[in-house]
Order: C-alpha cells, then structure tokens, then sequence
C-alpha cells in the first residue's frame, strides 16, 4: 500500500542527551506544517477524494468505538503480543522496507498487515487503532514520506479493520474459540474471505486516490498493483489468518512468525530486485533482457511442440519528430501509452516488450501467419488512433496524435528457427516497411536487405 520512505536519523551531538519521541514527533510536525503540504500540488479532484475519505473515515471509526465494549484482561495481553511482535518485526526490516519502498512508484505492500489483520479480527476496535498507531508511526518515524499520505492511509487500514472485526464477529468468532478438525476447513475459509474483504478495501480506496493523481501514469498496473504485488497481498493476509488461529489457540508460537515475515521482508526485496532487472523502467513492460528470457523459454516450448509463432517487431514512425516538437517528456508519454495499449490488445499468453528507442516486440506463441497478420493490423490501427494528453516544451497542455508505426513480422521455421534468426528478419521486414512509405505491416523476406544500423 502507498507508504512512507528511508530514515535520515541525525547522531546525537556531544554532550547531547538522544532526542525522545516527544521532540523528534515536534520537529516532524513543525518541519511540516499543514500549508507546505504537497497535497495542495496535487489534483483538485484527488484532494477533495482524501478529504471526503479522511472525513468519512472519522464518522465510521466515532460509530464503531461508540459501540464496542471495553478491553478485558485478555485483550490487552492479545494487544501486547501483536504491539511486541510488530515492533521486532518492523525494526529487524527496517532498512529492507526503506529499499522496497524507495523503489515503488505507486502501490506498496506493507508486510506489517500480518500483525493488523488478527488484532483487528480479535480486539476491540479501541486498541486495534492503538495498534494501527504503534504500526504505522514506527513506520512512519523510519521514513517520514508526506504526512497526508501517512493520515491517509492510516484511516484506511482502521476502517478496514473494523470492516473485518464486524465480519469476523458475525460469521466466525464462536467457531474459531472451539477450533477442531471438524470446523477447521469453514473457519479457515472464512477468516480468509474476512481477509479479502480487508485487503480488498484498501485497494478500492488507495487505488481510487492513485487513480484520480497519486501516480504519473495512472495505469491498471499502477493502481492495482501488479501479479507479484496481490501475491504478495494475499500472502499478508495468510499469515495474518495463522497469527490469528496461534493467537486464540497457542500464543507462544505466533513467535514464530517474526522470523517468518523476517524472511519474507528479505525474500519481497530479492523479487523485487529480480523484476527491476527485467522491466524497463520507461515503460513498465519487459526490457531487452526480461523480454529474450521469456521469448526464448516460448520458442522451446514452440519447437517441441512442433507450434507455430511469430514475432512482431514494431518501430514508431518519425518518433524524433515528437521529441524535437513536444520535448523529450511528451516522447515519454507516447512510450508508455503505446506499451499500455500492447498489454491491452494482446492476448496473456503474448509476451511483450521495449526492444530499445522506440521499437517495440511481441512474441505470439500458436501464431500463423493469418494470426499474425491480424494481430499486427491490430496494432498499427490502435497505434493511429490514439490521442495522448502530454506536455510542450513549456510545459504547456498538448495532444499528440496521428502517429504511425511500422510493422515486421518474422514466422518461426518460414524465416528462422532461433530468436536470434527471427529478430533478424522481422527488423529487415521494418525496414522494407518503411522504406515502402511507412505506416504498414510486412512479413520478411529472404530476398530483403538487411537493415543498415
């Protein structure tokens, strides 16, 4: 979820006695007053969301903790476990959580849910907002991002923990306080639905806010995360369901768990390193390197299946031309919105990528030529059609639109049997397409030049 950033803790001077809380939370306020926000540069329509949210948010959490009971003996053991548990964890993650997060340019997942999710299915709605509080401030002294992201995101992690406190209550609290094999499978099930619902809450409303000018480019992938990003999501809340079937049942063993999202903190950073190596950071589809592995794994598989497959490289017309009319900024933007629009048009299996400049590949396994063809014309139409609302070199509003692209497409056995074959003659069919008046798609040829670098 939308989070915070590193720490730059100053040393203590000579002499000096270590600030405490109380002055280190005085210095953060004052070194951000309300008026220098940076919300108040973001869009009208995203501030009046996190407003209306933050405000609504206030109204729900007085009603929930205008009827919930007061805490017992045993909710206040249950509260200093998950506060202990929390506070290892983040602590022992600190520095990998700083990396990860300084890395994301828009969705986030924070891995501390795991200790969120149980108290807010087992304690009263009181001490999981003291809870949320121990969290997110721990987090937020480690990282200090914008204090309206921080208010934001707080209100939403509470709301949707009373959400999942009243479901929980409703449909699995008497169960799981008698937890056998009989009962085991529904009370799982449920308290990992409760756990959807939870997750699914603050994506609606963390997405709504990226969507409406939290993020650059407010794409599905984006908003929503991607693939790796809700794998890891649903993770979160698995561990966050064990922690609460431990909690209830053996409390001793949740220990365990701080080592486990320990590893997990540490394991998220890997993937995520692993991603970055393969991603172009202009575009967000696979760069050279992403886009070759998964190619080549395609074209074994083609092989010995004895399948057909195509490879589409796709080159923008006169691309120099938007950079030297609109600036390097607006070339951006038609390179991202192009490689959105092969994500969109191209089927799951197909395997896209940014070739370099502003050439472009897909791989379509079980592709003929007919396919192919299809395929192609497809997205050169798409291409042309597009509008995209970017900036001048003032900075000024500007559209770019009536661009075109040239096509080369190459088919596996017809015009090679290696990728290395098949890049080769769909870049000389791109330049028998331009050289024929651009704006068009063309299948290789043996008898066409190779194109001069």
């Amino acid at each position: 979820m939308p989070g915070t950033g590193p720490a730059r803790g100053e040393p203590p001077g000579q002499g000096e006695d270590t600030p405490g809380v109380a002055t280190r939370l005085r210095e953060l306020i004052s070194g951000n007053p309300v008026p220098s926000w940076d919300l108040w540069t973001k869009p009208r329509r995203m501030v009046g969301f996190l407003l209306a949210w933050d405000a609504i948010a206030i109204a729900v959490l007085a009603a929930g903790i205008a009827t919930s009971g007061g805490p017992t003996l045993l909710d206040w053991g249950r509260f200093g476990v998950l506060a202990v548990c929390a506070t290892l964890h983040i602590q022992l993650t600190r520095r990998q959580e700083e990396r990860r997060r300084n890395r994301v340019a828009a969705v986030h997942i924070d891995l501390s849910g795991i200790w969120i999710f149980p108290g807010a299915l087992l304690l009263p709605i009181h001490l999981t907002l003291l809870l949320i509080v121990i969290v997110r401030g721990q987090r937020w002294f480690n990282s200090r991002r914008p204090p309206h992201k921080f208010v934001f995101t707080s209100f939403t992690h509470a709301v949707s923990a009373l959400l999942a406190h009243e479901l929980y209550q409703t449909f699995a609290s008497a169960e799981l306080a008698r937890l056998s094999p009989e009962n085991s499978l529904r009370v799982f099930g449920v308290l990992m639905l409760v756990g959807f619902c939870y997750a699914a809450l603050q994506a609606i409303v963390i997405g709504g806010l990226l969507a409406l000018g939290g993020t650059a480019t407010p794409t599905l992938r984006n908003v929503l995360g991607t693939k790796d990003d809700n794998l890891l999501e649903l993770s979160t809340i698995g561990l966050g369901t064990i922690a609460t079937i431990l909690l209830v049942n053996i409390p001793p063993a949740i220990v365990i768990l701080v080592l486990i999202t320990v590893l997990g903190n540490r394991l998220a950073e890997i993937n995520q390193l692993q991603s970055e190596a393969r991603t172009d950071a202009k575009t967000g589809i696979s760069n050279v390197r992403g886009w070759s592995e998964a190619a080549e794994r395609a074209l074994t598989r083609a092989v010995r299946g004895g399948e057909s497959l195509a490879l589409l490289m796709i080159d923008l017309d006169h691309f120099k031309w938007i950079n030297d009319t609109y600036g390097h900024p607006a070339g951006d933007d038609v390179l991202r919105t192009v490689a959105q629009t092969l994500d969109e048009i191209t089927r799951p299996k197909d395997i896209t990528g940014r070739f370099g400049g502003e050439e472009f590949l897909v791989l379509l396994p079980e592709a003929d030529a007919t396919a192919a063809k299809v395929t192609a014309e497809r997205i050169r139409t798409a291409i042309a059609e597009q509008r995209i609302v970017t900036t001048d070199k003032r900075g000024g509003s500007a559209v770019v639109n009536g661009r075109t692209a040239s096509i080369g497409a190459a088919l596996l056995g017809a015009d090679g049997s290696t990728l290395e074959q098949l890049l080769h003659a769909a870049d000389a069919a791109v330049y028998a397409a331009k050289e024929g008046g651009r704006n068009q798609v063309r299948f290789a040829d043996s008898t066409t030049p190779p194109r001069p670098d």
